[in-house]
């Protein structure tokens, strides 16, 4: 049999000795099949080696089990691995992932129909930038589309679905930890314009610091790379050991607190006795930093599957009902290690 054609779901059922039904259930994760009949016909489909057939599944459903992804084109530590979540996400689900990577903002409407256009049954669009998100406004889908960005300005009576980091609690949670230690002269260095998470966490940390009746200072480091951290760096180090100057930096993520590790140690500046230094995403090898670094985790894998099941309640809601507007805010986690410590004396 498996020498001539592929082994179909009839002979998954005559091996598991159900019915075609039955091994329908267990593909389709049905709650009402007992175990150990469970048990047999993943038995079976293992044995068999048996693979659903998905093109033939979506002549049954209407549906092609393929997912759009519109990417806003960028290597940047935080889309890139949203991407990857959300396709990790998808595939946990049993749909495929078909990936548009933009190569300038007017691209995203053909890029958009190019993915329509592949019959995907929806789309998610990893947009951290506004231009991104604010050209999905005026595109019209006839499929349902979730898009993952820290957006403040969500329209009113938006079809689209929103799901995001909360980037505003995770900067709050930074500078908290700051406070607490006893710095009162934080600078934050700001990542660039542009951006939602950049805006959204210099927000969170002029929101804090307002609130404790505290003046808040940025630095512009105009992108999000260990260069940009390393000349703002510089430009801070004189200050940094003189009276009245700052006493912690709050870096708007991990690559520019790596450029600002680096300045600081070239100029003797040392971390954390005379400033204390908190980045933001928790990129693999913070941790091995000297000193390590404190930093906020985002958990990407919890966004992904907030994105997915985003369009999956979308395919099951009442389409009379208003399914726009923010579904998922997702909170992110403070890492404490040893770039951290109360303000010198």
């Amino acid at each position: 049999m498996r020498g001539t054609r592929p082994p179909s779901m009839a002979d998954v059922a005559e091996r598991a000795g159900v019915s075609h039904q039955t091994v329908s259930r267990v593909l389709n994760g049905h709650a009402y099949v007992r175990p150990d009949t469970r048990d047999r016909v993943q038995a079976a489909i293992d044995e068999l080696g048996y693979r659903r057939n998905q093109a033939a599944r979506a002549l049954v459903t209407a549906r092609s089990a393929t997912i759009g992804v519109l990417t806003a084109g960028t290597t940047h530590y935080g889309p890139t691995s949203t991407v990857l979540a959300v396709e990790a996400a998808a595939r946990a689900e049993g749909y495929y992932v078909s990936v548009g990577s933009l190569s300038g903002a007017g691209s995203a409407r053909p890029v958009f129909e190019q993915l329509m256009n592949q019959g995907v049954d929806g789309v998610v669009v990893v947009a951290p930038l506004d231009e991104v998100a604010h050209l999905m406004d005026d595109v019209a889908s006839a499929v349902p589309v979730v898009v993952v960005a820290a957006r403040p300005d969500i329209p009113e009576q938006s079809p689209i679905r929103y799901v995001a980091v909360d980037q505003v609690g995770g900067a709050m949670l930074a500078t908290e930890h700051l406070l607490g230690l006893g710095h009162e002269r934080i600078v934050h260095v700001a990542g660039p314009d542009g951006w939602y998470d950049a805006a959204q966490r210099a927000e969170g940390h002029r929101r804090l610091l307002a609130e404790q009746g505290l003046e808040p200072r940025l630095v512009a480091a105009g992108g999000w790379s260990a260069r940009r951290g390393y000349d703002a760096g510089m430009r801070l180090a004189a200050e940094l050991r003189t009276a009245g100057g700052p006493t912690a930096v709050f870096a708007a993520n991990d690559y520019l607190a790596m450029g600002l590790l680096r300045a600081f140690w070239e100029r003797g500046v040392r971390v954390p006795e005379d400033v204390s230094l908190v980045g933001f995403d928790d990129i693999d090898g913070s941790g091995f930093l000297v000193p390590a670094l404190t930093t906020v985790r985002q958990p990407f894998a919890a966004v992904g599957e907030a994105a997915i099941h985003a369009l999956l309640d979308h395919w099951s809601a009442d389409p009379s009902q208003d399914a726009g507007g923010l579904v998922a805010l997702i909170a992110p986690e403070l890492v404490v290690r040893d770039s951290t410590a109360a303000p010198r004396a």
